[in-house]
């Protein structure tokens, strides 16, 4: 059998986070002072003692992210993975475990994405919403007669769906899907529509970085959001990381593909243990979960 490291995405940032293994290891320093240098402010920080709202800001909280799981995977001596996958942003950290992209390649793509997508989201305000307890075909259905823009976003688990688009298709949708039967229909705290067509600008400017990047063939499959497959080849991982900030994060795919490909226990590797629990819905009581931060 094999084990996955799984990374997670925005939203589960903390203030606190990186702080022990910053002062415990010191190549976990020599990243994270690399870090603040590529960045040029110090976010380590504001990862150890920022307030909550500091840490909700774009420009900080997706580099945070980054830096606290790819810091983690790199020095704490762990033994390599058999597989790798993260949550939208995290598929960032994924790719730099797996080998990839090289830590300070990955963190100038995830700060231009973070500030890419801020821009987008000033500039074409959206909304989401997760959907509790309704079947993904009603979900996709309903998407697809909205007047406006409105999409699947986030396959989280079965019965736990974001949908994405223009406020007031959002809006609208929620109400629809609860007279659907949907459990719940929770608009979330988020000024724009990740993983829409609204996101195309920032794809635009995304899109060249990662052209001119250099991504090398990864030492273990990573299980991308856009095709929820393993992928080996660094010509398909680009291709797919262009795609993602538009396309919907395939994650209840992915790690049913992964348990599939012989995963039965998953590392969750950052800040927040959000995987471990979707992991458990997705794949059962059989799939051994934990996590590190």
């Amino acid at each position: 059998m094999a084990k996955a490291y799984i990374f997670p995405g925005q939203g589960a940032q903390f203030s606190g986070m990186g702080k022990s293994l910053y002062e415990a290891c010191a190549d976990a320093r020599r990243l994270m002072d690399r870090a603040n240098e590529l960045l040029g402010f110090d976010i380590t920080d504001i990862m150890f003692n920022g307030s909550e709202e500091q840490l909700r800001e774009t420009k900080v909280t997706q580099p945070a992210i980054f830096i606290h799981s790819t810091t983690l995977a790199l020095c704490s001596g762990l033994d390599k993975p058999d597989m790798c996958a993260g949550h939208s942003l995290g598929e960032f950290s994924a790719l730099v475990a797996a080998g990839a992209l090289d830590f300070e390649s990955g963190l100038k793509l995830v700060a231009l994405r973070a500030a890419a997508m801020q821009k987008c989201c000033e500039a074409v305000p959206g909304a989401m919403a997760a959907i509790i307890g309704l079947d993904s075909a009603t979900i996709e259905e309903c998407c697809r007669q909205s007047e406006g823009t409105l999409v699947a976003a986030n396959y989280n688990c079965d019965g736990q769906v974001v949908i994405s688009g223009e406020k007031e298709s959002v809006e609208k949708a929620c109400a629809i899907l609860k007279e659907l039967g949907a459990k719940r229909a929770l608009p979330l705290a988020v000024s724009g529509a990740f993983h829409s067509p609204l996101m195309e600008s920032a794809r635009q400017e995304l899109a060249r970085a990662i052209e001119a990047c250099h991504f090398e063939d990864p030492f273990c499959p990573v299980y991308q959001n856009v095709s929820a497959k393993a992928e080996s080849r660094a010509i398909d991982i680009r291709d797919n990381l262009l795609r993602q900030l538009t396309s919907p994060v395939r994650w209840t795919q992915s790690v049913k593909q992964m348990i599939a490909d012989g995963a039965d226990s998953f590392l969750e590797i950052g800040p927040g243990n959000v995987l471990q629990g979707l992991v458990r819905r997705i794949g059962g009581s059989g799939i051994k979960t934990e996590g590190i931060q």
